[in-house]
């Protein structure tokens, strides 16, 4: 359920609710305060990596939520690569998606620079929790 419903949260962002000039209504002043006499040039760069570390955190999260319920459906001693595997195939399933869904909001485009970031973000949330699972069961994961 956690995974339905955090997907249900990507695909909202995902309209025009979330869209830059949206964000930028409080990313920017917020930027501002923090950097006083910031050239406008710099304010974009820094929305523009606010905005890509939150795709590479959603996903991060995604396919955490993933692994965690593919893992639990598992054989008991499957292989971890098998539900890594799985749950990063998803998380990038998903981004490419998410991706042709904002192809047809009027706000927003398509990209597959974010499918990639979106990717990217997976594999580094599902090595994290591989190191998370193998310290907390004290064994190598296989």
């Amino acid at each position: 359920m956690p995974v339905l419903l955090w997907m249900g949260m990507i695909f909202w962002g995902s309209t025009d609710a979330l869209a830059a000039h949206r964000t930028s209504r409080f990313l920017g002043p917020f930027i501002r305060w923090l950097v006083p006499g910031i050239t406008p040039e710099s304010e974009a760069a820094v929305r523009a990596v606010i905005r890509k570390g939150g795709h590479l955190t959603e996903y991060a999260v995604l396919a955490i939520l993933m692994a965690r319920a593919v893992r639990a459906g598992a054989e008991p001693g499957a292989r971890a690569r098998r539900w890594i595997l799985l749950a990063w195939l998803g998380a990038t399933a998903y981004a490419a998606t998410d991706e042709f869904h904002q192809a047809f909001q009027p706000t927003r485009q398509g990209s597959v620079i974010d499918v990639a970031i979106d990717s990217a973000g997976a594999a580094l949330g599902l090595m994290a929790f591989a190191v998370w699972v193998e310290r907390r069961d004290r064994r190598p994961i296989r």
